[in-house]
């Protein structure tokens, strides 16, 4: 899986450009597949590029389209919001994240340029990208003028809110510290914010980089280039307002390298002072002038200045004198990919005040977050896109069915087989106002189909030493879930989804009759797929069997934990019981011992540990506490209950109270699919079990 940083920072303007060269450059070192993606960049003229990402991709001379770099724009972002689109905006972001992670070893993932006004909203939005595409965070904080207490505070409310979120942070990066006060910033940083495994760097402050070249000067101001076309790569570190004579400016000049001389247009005797004093070995270089008040120097001074060839930039504005100032002090200075002045300064500042080889190494060695709800639930269908299958719904005649055979269809993830009565399921899309064509959905009446006499017989042939007659094999295939599983056991179907009108009973009764369990499977049990704020847990048996023997519960462990695999969760397998480790006794608690160590027999290439309680499987400092040296416990990603009371009544009460996405129940151990609903399920809740059950085909 691709690995990825993603860098945020606490306030505006903290100076992402550098630390974004820094990293690459590191990240490059390691790997030649480095990619950038930014989930939201700042609005550009018609035509305009993202400053940042135009810089990463000239300066490294990355291959990656300009276009794959971002997912929105802030006034797109925006409005989609403001739509109450939250969902479809993080779907589209972990959409093109996914594109990107198949082509790039390592992206680095770039927040938003936080605005004044909405700079809370933007920060929290920016936690929940991290989190959605499960990377490691990287905090930017300045440290420009502030004294400890003004650095110090909002770090601390940063990492409060990516703790609290549940979303790692690898690194604190203080940018633009009071180059006196960098050691012992970072010294009273490390102390104060005392975190296990948390990297800290103080980068001072460099006049270079916060100083904008001529070209932005001249482009911001809309000023007219008289002179130095060629030299307006030029850094303006001082601006000084000529408004005295040339003797006492002139002293006032010493010790301002690089100064922007503001003067109007007709004070021919201060601009060629600065010329002369730019070519004097006892004065300073001046950066360039700036003629104000829209006066242009006299004929007699351009035909002295034209007969020269060492003539610094001279720009002219229309604007007087005060509203130049004002305009220059408003210039946000950036680094662009032609200015490699700035880019080695920042490269060089980087190497020195960040150990790069710690933050690689330690990056390099970072614990598997596993995957996050939101790219968990976007990955099912595309993982079932990838290759489709034909599901049938027994209950064709359901609104939320047909609204989910919509989404389905529009989004190509399966082909689908509605059964009932066609005319009936017609009138309701209409009345609904759906968007399914007719032409690509199969609807399948049981008593008319021309399969049915074929499905009564097979049936009969199946069942009849158990007594059953003929007539009763043509009355059970009247039945939508007869009719449905037996189209999936003759291969005219893939999977069935059910239960959204009909009981768990009713729905998976035929699959235990005729489509049975796998070889090598003695049970067929149930997983939920518990999507919580931060990570998916798998719940096994939650739904099917109410109390299984010790071989039983082995077994669900097992299965379940290639369930996990199968849906690209690593599985860390808890056998749950009221007792951890070696404690425990009675006789509940030896059930689930036994089981575990069966299924460790079975399976030593699985972790495996049990008896665990869930704080203690689920809680890294408890599971340390109770379970120290335990490759399971605090990570537990499969949770196996002992029971069908213990595992139902959990997860619903998880479920309720923490607002969690519970998926399924998913039954395993079916030589083909057949997953349930409730009978209160959502559209989205269908379409998640739907692209569920395409990809258990496709491993069928």
């Amino acid at each position: 899986m691709t690995n990825s940083i993603y860098l945020t920072t606490i306030e505006p303007h903290g100076g992402k450009s550098l630390i974004s060269l820094g990293v690459l450059s590191a990240a490059l070192r390691t790997t030649g597949r480095v990619g950038v993606f930014r989930p939201v960049i700042g609005d550009c003229e018609e035509g305009g590029r993202d400053k940042n990402i135009d810089l990463l991709l000239a300066h490294f001379k990355l291959s990656q389209p300009y276009q794959d770099t971002y997912a929105f724009t802030m006034s797109e972002a925006t409005d989609l919001l403001a739509q109450q689109q939250h969902d479809d905006f993080l779907r589209r972001i972990i959409q093109k994240y996914s594109d990107l992670a198949e082509r790039y070893d390592f992206l680095l993932c770039i927040g938003s340029d936080l605005t004044d006004e909405g700079a809370t909203f933007e920060f929290d939005i920016n936690i929940e990208i991290a989190q959605s595409l499960g990377s490691w965070a990287l905090i930017l904080a300045s440290g420009a003028g502030n004294n400890y207490d003004e650095i110090i505070s909002p770090i601390r409310m940063a990492l409060e809110r990516f703790q609290s979120k549940n979303c790692p942070v690898l690194e604190v990066i203080v940018n633009r510290a009071d180059p006196q006060r960098t050691d012992e910033l970072q010294r009273k940083l490390q102390q104060d914010l005392d975190l296990d495994d948390l990297i800290i760097s103080v980068i001072p402050t460099d006049e270079r980089l916060a100083s904008p070249t001529l070209k932005e000067i001249a482009e911001h101001l809309n000023a007219e280039v008289l002179y130095g076309a060629d030299k307006l790569d030029r850094l303006a570190q001082h601006y000084m307002v000529i408004a005295m004579q040339m003797q006492n400016y002139l002293a006032r000049l010493k010790g301002k390298e690089n100064a922007l001389l503001l003067t109007p247009g007709d004070r021919g005797e201060v601009i060629l002072s600065a010329i002369l004093a730019h070519r004097s070995k006892n004065y300073p270089a001046v950066a360039g002038l700036l003629l104000t008040t829209g006066e242009r120097p006299a004929p007699t001074i351009t035909k002295l200045l034209d007969g020269l060839n060492q003539v610094p930039p001279i720009l002219a504005v229309k604007t007087e004198t005060y509203e130049s100032v004002t305009n220059i002090n408003a210039i946000r200075s950036y680094i662009t990919a032609d200015n490699l002045a700035k880019i080695k300064a920042s490269l060089r500042l980087f190497a020195k005040h960040v150990d790069t080889e710690t933050m690689m190494e330690r990056y390099g060695h970072l614990t598997s977050r596993g995957l996050s709800p939101q790219m968990f639930l976007f990955n099912l269908t595309q993982q079932a896109k990838a290759d489709k299958k034909r599901i049938v719904f027994p209950e064709g005649v359901d609104d939320r069915i047909l609204k989910a055979a919509e989404s389905l269809l529009e989004q190509d993830v399966v082909d689908i087989t509605l059964i009932g009565n066609p005319n009936e399921i017609k009138s309701i899309i209409t009345r609904r106002g759906l968007h399914i064509d007719l032409d690509s959905v199969d609807i399948v009446q049981p008593h008319t189909a021309p399969q049915f006499e074929d499905y009564a017989q097979t049936y009969y042939q199946l069942r009849k030493h158990r007594g059953i007659t003929i007539d009763f094999a043509r009355d059970q295939m009247n039945d939508v879930s007869y009719f449905g599983a037996m189209m999936v056991y003759k291969g005219h179907a893939d999977g069935m989804v059910s239960g959204a009108m009909h009981t768990t009973a009713h729905t998976i009764t035929p699959a235990f009759q005729f489509i049975k369990t796998k070889a090598n499977y003695s049970v067929v049990s149930s997983v939920f797929f518990m999507c919580l704020e931060d990570r998916v847990l798998v719940y096994g048996d939650c739904a099917v069997n109410p109390n299984p023997t010790a071989p039983q519960l082995a077994e669900i462990a097992i299965t379940s934990a290639e369930t996990a695999l199968t849906f690209g969760i690593e599985p860390r397998v808890a056998m749950l019981s009221y007792s951890s480790g070696a404690s425990g006794r009675g006789k509940e608690v030896e059930r689930v011992r036994e089981a575990t160590k069966l299924a460790q027999q079975h399976r030593p290439d699985l972790l495996i540990e049990g008896p665990i309680q869930y704080d203690a499987a689920v809680d890294e400092a408890i599971g340390k506490n109770k379970m120290p040296g335990s490759e399971v416990a605090g990570r537990a990603s499969v949770l196996i209950f002992p029971d069908l009371n213990t595992g139902n009544n959990t997860y619903k009460a998880v479920q309720r109270e923490t607002g969690a996405i519970a998926v399924g129940p998913v039954l395993q151990g079916l030589n083909k699919p057949v997953n349930d609903l409730s009978r209160g399920c959502t559209v989205d809740d269908i379409i998640n079990t739907v692209a569920i059950t395409a990809i258990q085909a496709q491993q069928a």
